[in-house]
Order: C-alpha cells, then sequence, then structure tokens
C-alpha cells in the first residue's frame, strides 16, 4: 500500500467517526440531564469487584464501535473488544485475533483457523514483553514469557479482551512485562439453566462441536456453574499435516452474600499440531508460497551386522511434515474469592495453578552410535554393532508446575482507596529433549516422548539438553487513587517491588558447553558437564497518573510508569553460558530490561461517539533481544541496550444510527536504537564484533498501523466488514531486510432464526478472513541481520510467517432450554 493509500484508509476511518459525531449531533437536542442520562446506557469499564488487576463492563457492549471500544475513565491508554464483537468472530479463534484492530497493535496469526497461534507486538513490545492473564492468573511461560494464545480458552466462553498497550495494573502478577498487558476474561455461568450447542465447518475440511452446559441458579440461588467441551480439526493451509484441539472450560460462581462472592474457572486444553514451515526470504523464492516440510519420508537404511553405515538427517524443509509436530496440553486453574471484612474494606484472594506438558522443534538428527552418546558406544538400530551413525528423532520437551496466590486488601478513606497487595509463585520449569526411533511411516514412535527414549549405556536417555529451573516470583505493590474536585479529578499514585529468583541446574546431557582455560584465552574446548546459576533480580516500579473531567463528555488523562523484565531462564543455559577456568559464567551479563512508559491522552466520551487520542513516549533500558530460529529453537540472548519507541494512537466508535456502526484506529510510531550492538563471536578464537545499530529502527515494529470495521444490523440479520493495514517492517536490527505493508480484509455475517419450541437463538454465522486473497509477510521475532556472515560472526537469516489465503467457514448454533 502507498502512502497515499495509507492516508486514505486512515482518513477513512476518522472521517466515518466524525460522521456519525455529526449524526449524534442532529439526530437530538437534549438538555444537560438528558445528555448524562442517555450516556449512562453507553458501555463503560469498571473494576472488577471478585477478581484481581482486571475489569468488567457494564452496559451493552455492542452499543458502541460495533463492541470494539467502550468508555473508559483508566488514568493511562487502554483498549477493551467486549463479547458483543467477540461472538461474531470465527469460532475457531483467538485472542490475538480478537484484539486484531486496536491502536498499537501488531499481530497476525500462522493460519487463519487460529488454531496454530501467532505473534504479536503492542509498541513494540514483543508477547514476550507483555503481562498476559487469563481471569487474573499469569499465562505467559514461566521460562522465557513465551505466550499460546490458542491454548487458553475457547471464543464462546470470552467476555472481554483489555489491552493495556503502555503499562500493566499494580496487581497484576508479572515479573516479565516491561511493556504492557492483556486481559482475557471468562464468561461467568448463566443464571438460567441452559445447553448451547454450535457445528462448524468450512474450508481446510475444517470441522468443530461445540457443546456447553450451564446449570443456572441453584443452592437457594447461591450457586451457579458452567462445563463445555469443545473437539476442532483443520488441515494446514499449506503442505500435508493438520491441527486437532479438545478442549474443555469448566466455571462456577458462588454469591455467600451481597459482599462475599467467590468466582473459579479449570481451563484445559489438549492439542497435536502438525508445524507450518517459516522460510528465510531465500527459501521463500527458492520454494515458492505454499513451500513446506517434506511429503515423503526418506527411507532408513536396513541395519547389517559388522558394517559401519551412516545415515544422514535432515532439517529445515527437508524434514518430514510427519515428524515436525507440536503437542501440547495445559491446565489453568484458579480461584477469586472477594470478602467484606470491615466496612467499606475488602478482601481479595486468588490462588491458581498452571500446568503444561508438551515439546516441539522435531529435527531429523544423525547420532553416532560411537560418539553421540554420553558413558560410551550403545548400538541404537539394534544390528549388533557400535559402528553406525542413525537417525532418529528428537525434539524439546517442557514440563512446568506453577503454583501461585495473590491477595490484596483495599480500604477507602474519604476521598482515598487505598489498596495494598502480595503476589507469591514458585515455578517448576523442566526441560528435556530426548530423542526415539521413527516408525516407518516417519512419525516418532512416541509423539508425546513419555516413552521408548533413545538410551545411553547405563539405560537413561538421550539427552540434547536437561535443565531444571526454580522460579520463585514475589511482588509487593501500595496504590492511592484520590478523587478530587467534586470526583471531576482522580490522582493515582502507587508502587510495585517484584522480585524474581532464577535457580537454573543443567544436568550432564549431550548437549555441549564451551570451556576456556582462563578468561583472557581465545581457544575453547566443548565439554558435557552440568552445573547450577542462581541470579536474582528485583526493581522498585513507581506508577503515577492523573484524568481530570473537563465537562460530562470530555477528560484529559497522564500516566508515568517503570516497568520491569527479569531474563528468561536460557539466559543461564546453553550456548548462553560458558566455563572459565571451570567456573560456570553466562557469556554476557544480562541485566533486568527495565522501561519507563508516559501516556499522555484526550477522551471525548459519549454513547453516541467515542474518541480516544494517546501520545505515548517509552524509554529502553538494558532492551533484551532474543534473536530465535523457530525451525531449530535456537535462541541467542543479547543486550540491546537503549531503544525508545514513541508515537500516537488514535481511536474511535460510532454508536448505531439506522442499523450502522463504525470503529477506527490509527497507530503512528518510531522505535530507535540508541545503541551499537556487542555481538559474540560464533567462530573458535575469533574477536567480538560490533554491529552498528544506533540510530536504526527496532525491529517488528510498523511505522504505521490503521484498523476499520463497519457493522450493519437490522433485525435477526448482521454484517461487519473489517480492515487492517500494517506498514512496512524491518526484520533485522541492522534493518538489512524489510516486511513489506500490506492490507487485509475480513467479513463476518450471520443470521438469528429466532426460537423453534424448544430450540431457543437459532443462528447460521458466516465468517470469511483475507477476502482479497492478499499475500503477505511477517518476521518471525527478527534476527539480528540478513548475512549469512558479519566480520567473521556467523548469524541466522530472519524467517518469516506467511499469510494464510481465504478461509470460509459456517457456523449454526442454537440453546436447548
Amino acid at each position: 500500500m502507498t502512502a497515499h493509500q495509507l492516508t486514505r484508509f486512515a482518513r477513512t476511518a476518522l472521517s466515518l467517526a466524525a460522521a456519525a459525531l455529526a449524526a449524534s449531533a442532529a439526530h437530538a437536542q437534549t438538555t444537560g440531564n438528558d445528555v448524562a442520562a442517555k450516556d449512562e446506557a453507553a458501555p463503560r469499564a469498571v473494576d472488577d469487584k471478585v477478581r484481581l488487576g482486571t475489569i468488567t463492563v457494564v452496559g451493552s457492549g455492542g452499543k458502541l464501535g460495533s463492541g470494539l471500544m467502550i468508555n473508559d475513565d483508566s488514568v493511562k491508554g487502554r483498549s477493551t473488544v467486549t463479547k458483543a464483537s467477540i461472538e461474531k468472530d470465527r469460532a475457531t479463534g483467538n485472542s490475538y485475533q480478537t484484539i486484531a484492530l486496536l491502536p498499537g497493535v501488531n499481530t497476525y496469526n500462522y493460519d487463519a483457523t487460529g488454531l496454530f497461534g501467532g505473534g504479536l507486538s503492542i509498541r513494540g513490545f514483543n508477547s514476550d514483553q507483555l503481562g498476559f492473564t487469563v481471569n487474573g492468573v499469569p499465562v505467559n511461560d514461566s521460562g522465557n514469557y513465551a505466550v499460546y494464545p490458542q491454548e487458553f480458552i475457547d471464543t464462546e466462553n470470552v467476555c472481554q479482551t483489555s489491552v493495556a498497550q503502555g503499562s500493566t495494573e499494580l496487581e497484576t502478577a508479572s515479573g516479565g512485562a516491561s511493556g504492557g498487558a492483556v486481559s482475557i476474561i471468562t464468561c461467568d455461568p448463566t443464571d438460567q439453566r441452559r445447553v448451547r450447542a454450535s457445528q462448524t465447518v468450512g474450508g481446510l475440511h475444517m470441522t468443530r462441536s461445540y457443546v456447553r452446559f450451564d446449570t443456572g441458579r441453584f443452592a437457594n440461588d447461591m450457586a451457579k456453574l458452567f462445563i463445555s467441551v469443545s473437539h476442532t480439526e483443520a488441515d494446514k493451509w499449506k503442505g500435508q499435516g493438520k491441527a486437532k484441539k479438545d478442549h474443555v472450560d469448566f466455571g462456577f460462581s458462588l454469591d455467600l452474600s451481597e459482599d462475599n462472592k467467590i468466582l473459579g474457572s479449570v481451563l484445559y486444553n489438549r492439542a497435536v499440531n502438525n508445524n507450518i514451515f517459516n522460510p528465510t526470504l531465500a527459501q521463500l523464492n527458492a520454494n515458492g508460497y505454499s513451500g513446506d516440510f517434506a511429503t515423503t519420508f526418506k527411507p532408513r537404511l536396513a541395519p547389517v551386522a559388522g558394517t559401519a553405515q551412516t545415515e544422514t538427517g535432515a532439517s529445515g524443509p527437508a524434514v518430514y511434515y510427519g515428524t515436525s509436530l507440536n503437542p501440547f496440553e495445559n491446565v489453568i486453574a484458579s480461584v477469586s474469592g472477594s470478602f467484606k471484612i470491615a466496612k467499606d474494606t475488602y478482601l481479595k484472594v486468588q490462588p491458581y495453578f498452571w500446568y503444561g506438558f508438551g515439546n516441539g522443534g522435531w529435527s531429523d538428527l544423525a547420532l553416532s552410535e560411537q560418539t553421540g552418546l554420553l558413558g560410551g558406544a550403545k548400538d541404537i538400530n539394534g544390528d549388533g554393532d557400535t559402528l553406525d551413525t542413525v537417525r532418529v528423532a528428537r525434539a524439546s520437551v517442557t514440563r512446568t508446575q506453577r503454583p501461585g496466590v495473590t491477595s490484596e486488601i483495599s480500604t477507602t478513606l474519604g476521598d482515598h482507596t487505598l489498596k495494598a497487595g502480595i503476589w507469591y509463585e514458585r515455578a517448576q520449569h523442566r526441560q528435556t529433549q530426548p530423542a526415539v526411533q521413527f516408525n516407518a511411516d516417519g512419525s516418532p514412535s512416541d509423539t508425546w516422548l513419555r516413552n521408548g527414549c533413545v538410551q545411553r549405556v547405563d539405560g537413561s536417555c538421550y539427552q540434547g539438553r536437561d535443565w531444571k529451573t526454580i522460579s520463585t516470583s514475589y511482588q509487593v505493590y501500595v496504590n492511592d487513587q484520590f478523587s478530587f474536585m467534586g470526583d471531576r479529578g482522580l490522582l493515582s499514585l502507587g508502587v510495585r517491588l517484584p522480585t524474581v529468583s532464577r535457580d537454573v541446574t543443567s544436568f550432564a546431557s549431550e548437549g555441549a558447553i564451551r570451556a576456556y582455560a582462563d578468561a583472557a584465552a581465545t581457544k575453547f574446548t566443548n565439554v558435557n558437564q552440568g552445573y547450577q546459576i542462581k541470579r536474582d533480580f528485583h526493581e522498585a516500579l513507581p506508577q503515577i497518573g492523573v484524568r481530570f473531567n473537563l465537562d460530562a463528555r470530555q477528560q484529559v488523562f497522564a500516566n508515568v510508569a517503570k516497568n520491569f523484565r527479569a531474563p528468561a531462564n536460557f539466559a543461564f543455559t546453553g550456548a548462553n553460558v560458558r566455563f572459565v577456568g571451570g567456573v560456570i559464567q553466562p557469556i554476557q551479563d544480562i541485566k533486568a530490561e527495565t522501561s519507563i512508559m508516559t501516556d499522555l491522552g484526550y477522551r471525548f466520551q459519549s454513547r453516541d461517539l467515542s474518541f480516544t487520542a494517546t501520545f505515548f513516549n517509552s524509554d529502553f533500558k538494558n532492551r533484551q533481544a532474543n534473536v530465535t530460529d523457530p525451525n531449530t529453537l535456537v535462541s541467542v540472548y543479547t543486550n540491546a541496550g537503549r531503544v525508545t519507541n514513541r508515537g500516537v494512537e488514535l481511536e474511535a466508535g460510532s454508536g448505531v444510527f439506522g442499523g450502522f456502526s463504525v470503529y477506527g484506529s490509527l497507530t503512528a510510531q518510531k522505535s530507535e536504537m540508541k545503541d551499537n550492538l556487542v555481538v559474540s563471536s560464533a567462530t573458535n578464537g575469533a574477536a567480538p564484533v560490533v554491529l552498528p545499530t544506533a540510530g536504526k529502527q527496532f525491529g517488528t515494529t510498523p511505522r504505521f498501523m490503521a484498523g476499520l470495521a463497519v457493522q450493519y444490523e437490522h433485525g435477526p440479520f448482521y454484517a461487519r466488514l473489517k480492515g487492517k493495514y500494517t506498514g512496512s517492517q524491518y526484520a533485522t536490527l541492522m534493518n538489512d531486510e524489510q516486511a513489506p505493508g500490506y492490507l487485509v480484509g475480513d467479513l463476518d455475517a450471520g443470521y438469528k432464526f429466532g426460537d423453534f419450541g424448544m430450540v431457543k437463538n437459532t443462528k447460521l454465522a458466516l465468517n470469511i478472513s483475507n477476502i482479497g486473497n492478499v499475500r503477505y509477510r511477517n518476521p518471525s521475532s527478527g534476527t539480528v541481520t540478513n548475512a549469512v556472515a558479519y566480520q567473521g560472526s556467523t548469524v541466522s537469516a530472519p524467517t518469516y510467517y506467511l499469510g494464510a489465503p481465504r478461509l470460509t467457514t459456517l457456523t449454526l448454533s442454537a440453546d436447548f432450554e
């Protein structure tokens, strides 16, 4: 898209919103009291009375911006998508797709179904720099802070998703959010008994069945609960393979009294996906847009006793698709309680448990029987000798057990609302890399890598890595919200004090570590030796914000917050550590990443139109650059120094006029690196090199983005057209490779047939994504440079996630009461 086209697109979004404002002015002439009464019906954010660090929406979400915007009195920039919008999305979608049109949000999915996950950055913060919560529970990976949105919740059970673009709430349980936050809230059980069922079919041989049962209120109307079950399957959009997902959501509500309430949920997910190959630009040009993993399995050599046989492995697109898998299962369980303990004083408590087990990064590895295993030679292929190099299937396994609890006491004293809370979590993160034999069809003998591992002489399993990380996190926070000038103004003062302790143990494995004789040595040897590293990271994080109402509909706000992200656990493992004189130490002394985020904004809010303009600035210190090859899971962890990102976000949503409603957003930003990047040599004995990155733009941060949604709803029919423009973005820190900008449109439509006896609320929904069948690419987290080698230092070229082609699905749903 040209700059002229972008300007026209942005003007369209904002002019439509302005037209809605003019229409509302002509729609009726009202008194001041009438205006206030009228605006009360607009959807608005209020603090959640039970869950910590979350909001709820009062009013009808569909009455403003087609459900993509609500009125908000926060002291900082925040955007919320309501149930009215989410329920029109494709049933298989995930939270990244839900928030795609919001200001500051740069997101994409690996496919149109949402079953394979996706990528996200907000104001230049990658998803692993944001604080993600589900019902107030932190769901970033406890080791590397990664986010897997396809695992969380079935779309039908999500009531709202909120984005705080610049900083988390003080209550948010996170030690890894140097950027903003994303909060996802499930719908409570319904008051009336109901069974809801839906069936989705469509392209890619997609089929999805969903059933939810709500008990309605029971036990003297104190309790209610729901349980839902779904099963989904769909083919990959390119190559061979598919996604298969089974999901169960459970929730309950218990009202002990008006001031004492308990909410709880258990969210279970089990999925087995074939991976989608993400090419470099060279591979894309060579293999075409539909290039994927190999569709035939290279035959194995028949074992022959007494003969040295050598098999060769495979990497990249040469790996057989049936080998490249991603099985995973996880549980997110929590209970949230709010109890009145004195006048205007409440205690909130939220214990939770997160469990995950799965694997990824499969490779077709050639393993030597003589030298490939610790402890000596071993006959792997069963031919009676130890002379061979044998192909095996290897993947990285992760098992996480993560209990935690957050609690808070709040009280009101005159014009002051005071809060004080504490969060504690102890996560055990076990990461191994076993290998198993291939089946005849090329699939691993055990997809989940629980049984049948390739063994060493002593009977233990081969491990390409063998790490255990205990991450202990805790935080205390205090907050004073002071209302002044008859509630026209709100001043919020707060501070949180997070601490993250990393206790990393690496057991001896086949994964070698470099060893140097002393600090001056340039030559190294590879050793297979265990070690332990402990590091503590802590910071004081103040927040100050103010909001002032200019009149009944206009307000200004300002907020300054300091954010913090402890280094990921892999900063102390594998290629990121070395032995020097027999002592283990990180190659780089990675410090915690911190940022200062400033928001300055204006809001006009009414039922007929809302408009928000937010100017923001972020100053990073010790920004951590994670350079990852998604096909091999090899990472290089570096300190990118200081980075600034500043810009403006515009957001507007209209009420409903003649059945039409409009939502638009516009983001303009610039992210600039302030320091050159020191790169450690990857060749034996070579000196370190310095890349001239100062003054260049940080990767994966588009300078311009714009979103637009136009909805028409009349009686039982609705239709919504959505468009998102994403500007060009650099794929490397050296700015020597760039992904071009692109515009993608989606269509959501439906018809509500009404009731047929005991069958209620029958609806048929149509969802078409990428209606223009646009081809585009997004960098996968970026890398240093596109050069194969730079001044003697070998680097990996950036890889890309490609835009999936048009996908059409139909969903038929109904309630049974």
